[in-house]
């Protein structure tokens, strides 16, 4: 893990590989931000003009390197673009900056340094809050999954591949001072499940099986005082888990449900999580084509996010009670596979006709979420990569928010601002229920093809107890970067969802449920 510092020394006075300092983009120019004055001074004033003349704007996600004078004892310098100030004014102070821009630059600043061993983070500081933006954004983009890779192993004859910055000081931020350190013992707390959540979903299928997810999971809670139960394939048939085993019939990887319990004594709300667990979607019978298969390791990123989550919660000792549900299976075809036209018996009792084996995942997250209703929580919320259709209303970076209660929907969204995660409120138009009539069960498990993402949370609406609150969180497109690395996030599994949950479980704790 990168190692992380808090210093109040000037910049010019410290050894590393690289000091970062901020730059904006103002109405005539790139405009140095607060933090980099003792910089700015060892280039007599003129960083900004010199950076003009390189060709930057400021513009937010910018990088511009450039070696340093006599006078640091850093050899380069690395500016990283901020974007406009919130009050549109050349002359900035440290409060312009917002939390989500500070996070994002010290994300880019960080994977821009990969292969350096310590980097100096001068960046506005206006408070606590941005201390542990700052923090986060570079712990965040400090990655790398290279598990599989010959120099990962430790392989000394391998080609040598560019490690991660391996150390952050970050500058303005005061050791002593006890709400920095907070900020600081929560970004790493954060960050570090965050990237746990990461590997997890970057993880080969053929090494991360249910009973494998489990396992990891069994061993996580141990070390952090969670209470865990995993029911196997003989306990989920014992109890009627009608979905989870359907979807995991045709895989030689038996599926599993974890249940992870973390208490507070001094807890007045309890929240259950719940996260869909395909630790492979092949689609089934209903097999997906080539070219939409080849990264559904993914399909078990709402489980990564739910188990990250409560083991963060736990690690900063929140006043909330909160329990994690892993509804885990491989969606595999073979001959003991459940068909299209096969009727399913849930573990609520309902039946459901499986008219399509490739929406398997509302199927485990159906039984998952009766399940978690008889403990009446406070609230469900339950995270998914549930449907392309949502993928298709909001992109690749922004996941949709269904609820069966529209001041918890706004509320889910606003702590997803908050955590910095982009999130929008979707509807749950009535008259798509009825597509779901099936002439032999209760419900089918397809409906109308359009609105196919609102169809799926009307379909787990079903099956959340009367009277409980819920949320659904459907993360298809943020989960995993199939693109260009970007801001903190990188390529392939991005631990969306993680710091929303655990935005909302700090909310909670502090007695705003919403």
């Amino acid at each position: 893990m990168t190692a992380l510092t808090l210093s109040t020394a000037a910049a010019s006075g410290l050894r590393a590989d690289a000091i970062v300092v901020g730059v904006a983009k103002g109405a005539k120019g790139p405009v140095l931000a607060p933090g980099a004055e003792a910089v700015d001074q060892a280039f007599d004033g003129k960083l900004a003009a010199l950076l003009e003349t390189l060709g930057a704007s400021g513009g937010e996600g910018e990088v511009s390197k450039l070696p340093s004078p006599t006078g640091l004892k850093a050899p380069l310098v690395l500016a990283v673009g901020l974007g406009a100030p919130a009050d549109g004014d050349d002359t900035t102070t440290a409060a312009d900056y917002t939390d989500e821009v500070l996070r994002t630059a010290a994300g880019t600043a960080a994977r821009a340094l990969t292969g350096a061993k310590k980097a100096v983070f001068a960046l506005p500081v206006a408070d606590a809050e941005a201390v542990g933006a700052i923090a986060e954004g570079a712990l965040l983009g400090a990655y790398a999954f290279d598990a599989y890779k010959e120099t990962g192993r430790g392989n000394k004859n391998a080609s040598k591949g560019k490690a991660p910055l391996a150390e952050i000081a970050v500058l303005g931020a005061k050791p002593r001072d006890k709400a920095h350190k907070a900020a600081v013992a929560r970004a790493l707390a954060v960050t570090e499940e965050l990237n746990r959540a990461r590997d997890l979903v970057n993880t080969p299928p053929n090494d991360l099986d249910p009973e494998a997810f489990a396992a990891v999971a069994t061993a996580a809670a141990k070390e952090h005082g969670i209470k865990v139960q995993v029911l196997d394939e003989k306990a989920l048939a014992k109890g009627g888990y009608g979905g989870i085993l359907g979807v995991g019939a045709g895989s030689a990887a038996g599926p599993r449900l974890v249940k992870l319990s973390y208490t507070h004594p001094d807890a007045e709300k309890h929240l259950a999580y719940i996260g869909k667990g395909i630790t492979y979607d092949s689609g089934g019978i209903s097999l997906k084509p080539a070219g939409h298969n080849e990264t559904m390791k993914c399909d078990m990123a709402g489980a990564a996010a739910v188990f990250a989550s409560v083991v963060a919660v736990a690690r900063l000792g929140l006043a909330v009670n909160v329990t994690g549900w892993l509804a885990l299976a491989e969606n595999m075809p073979s001959g003991s596979a459940t068909r299209p036209g096969d009727v399913l018996r849930m573990y609520s009792g309902k039946t459901v006709e499986v008219l399509n084996t490739d929406a398997e995942g509302r199927l485990v997250l159906a039984d998952a979420l009766a399940k978690a209703s008889e403990e009446e929580p406070d609230a469900i919320v339950d995270v998914a990569t549930l449907t392309g259709a949502m993928m298709v209303a909001l992109g690749n970076r922004t996941f949709g928010i269904n609820a069966n209660d529209d001041a918890f929907r706004a509320s889910i969204h606003e702590t997803a601002e908050e955590a910095g995660e982009a999130a929008w409120p979707m509807p749950m138009p009535e008259h798509l229920r009825k597509g779901m009539d099936s002439p032999t069960a209760d419900i089918a498990n397809m409906g109308e093809r359009m609105g196919g993402g609102l169809v799926a949370a009307l379909f787990l609406r079903e099956f959340v107890g009367e009277g409980i609150t819920w949320a659904h969180l459907d993360i298809a497109g943020p989960a995993f970067n199939e693109g260009a690395p970007f801001g903190y996030t990188p390529k392939g599994g991005t631990g969306s969802g993680v710091r929303t949950l655990v935005r909302l479980a700090e909310r909670t704790a502090a007695g705003d449920l919403g």
